[in-house]
């Protein structure tokens, strides 16, 4: 059962497990931030102190399983497992779950006040309804499930390239860790008279004769709001992640909004009573710097009390040379809207969305455009790669549709970025 020592301080051993024990070992371990040797370590030291055995542990099917342990601690826990007449195998797994006992799962996370993420850039084409379904869906997955996440040296390292190939780059699974999933509670918002993200998540836009977003920016609802959401994909988010889908009657926000006192306010309002049920809205922009792109960047203000980078705008762009053009043109509203309220309103950052530097000079050299501009700064590069076309097709979400694909890796890591 024993093996000779790989360092000065530790020697490895190798027993078995359950996987469904080694599973929950490796979530729990993830979730806490510490090694699984050390948490084996502390379970077999608690196990060893105990006055008896604890209760006997489902140790069928068990498989190989290997760690490293302190120098004659497997050899004192064979000596205890005998006098209690108990296998070794058993005696692990009762170590281990006596650890998982005395450990439990830390509390998700949750911002004091709800962040709020508004989407946008005035340019259509660039994605930013799949960054916001993204973003979405990866604050939103399981806080006791592990996912494939993209380390921040991978980004690093892939803006650094000028012209290599990014898909080396963001296919080495040395830049790939597993870590739990936020579990935060997200509402997404379509914002956009096209409806792109309701109807790519596989919802119904809403009908023109019903209540909406709109009604109640301008005043005139028609019920109440949260009526009007839906849950999406409950099996793999658990009814965390859901949507307020959009309507077409949002291509007369702009008119009917000029009538409205404080319109700059209107989307806040709207979606105020919403916020308690909820950690982040994120909301999918329309391509327009009219009078709703002014409401979406006031309802991404900083409140008070909140601190710098908690909610604010994330731009979604391209490398191409009109995606700098539009970019220009929003960042300038949003100054202007800064500077005639007097309101802070943060910049998240910039996403590169759909890159592939295999496209030449004009992609690597607008990439690094992007890169130059440093506040705000690239937080995601995420490549143009067949599964979010796939996912928008069969109207499912990108993470549970193709959850270890390289786009869903990316996602991730950009949550976390801006986090």
């Amino acid at each position: 059962m024993s093996m000779p020592a790989t360092s000065s301080d530790r020697a490895k051993v190798v027993s078995k497990l359950p996987g469904w024990l080694r599973q929950n070992l490796k979530v729990r371990t993830a979730q806490l931030g510490i090694e699984i040797q050390t948490a084996v370590e502390q379970g077999i030291t608690a196990w060893c102190d105990l006055a008896s055995a604890t209760a006997t542990v489902d140790t069928a099917g068990a498989e190989s399983f290997s760690t490293f342990l302190p120098p004659g601690q497997w050899e004192a826990f064979r000596k205890v497992a005998e006098d209690r007449r108990v296998s070794l195998i058993q005696g692990l797994a009762q170590s281990v779950q006596l650890w998982l006992d005395t450990n439990p799962a830390p509390d998700v996370q949750r911002p004091a006040i709800t962040r709020r993420i508004v989407v946008c850039n005035q340019k259509g084409g660039v994605g930013k309804t799949a960054i916001t379904a993204g973003v979405g869906e990866a604050l939103s997955e399981d806080p006791n499930r592990l996912f494939p996440v993209r380390v921040a040296k991978a980004l690093a390292s892939a803006l650094r390239a000028d012209d290599a190939d990014e898909t080396v780059v963001e296919n080495d699974p040395l830049d790939v860790e597993k870590l739990p999933g936020p579990g935060l509670r997200v509402l997404l918002v379509d914002f956009d008279p096209q409806c792109h993200l309701t109807n790519q998540l596989g919802a119904a836009p809403l009908a023109m004769n019903g209540d909406s977003l709109t009604n109640h920016m301008a005043g005139d609802p028609k019920g109440e709001l949260k009526d009007l959401i839906v849950s999406i994909d409950e099996d793999h988010f658990g009814g965390r992640l859901h949507l307020l889908p959009a309507c077409h009657d949002a291509f007369l926000l702009d008119v009917r909004l000029s009538a409205v006192r404080a319109r700059e306010a209107a989307l806040e309002r709207a979606l105020l009573p919403l916020e308690a049920d909820y950690d982040v809205v994120i909301v999918d922009c329309p391509p327009s710097l009219g009078l709703s792109m002014d409401a979406a960047a006031y309802y991404g203000r900083r409140r008070d009390s909140e601190g710098p980078g908690q909610s604010g705008a994330l731009i979604v762009v391209q490398a191409e040379d009109s995606s700098a053009d539009a970019y220009d043109l929003l960042t300038n509203q949003i100054e202007d809207l800064r500077n005639d309220l007097a309101l802070d309103i943060d910049y998240l950052g910039i996403v590169v969305n759909l890159y592939d530097g295999r496209r030449g000079y004009i992609a690597t050299s607008s990439l690094q455009g992007w890169i130059d501009i440093k506040d705000p700064r690239v937080v995601g590069l995420i490549s143009d790669l067949k599964e979010q076309k796939e996912a928008v097709r069969m109207k499912q979400p990108l993470l549970s549709y193709a959850p270890a694909s390289q786009q869903a890796i990316a996602m991730r890591a950009l949550a976390r970025e801006i986090s």
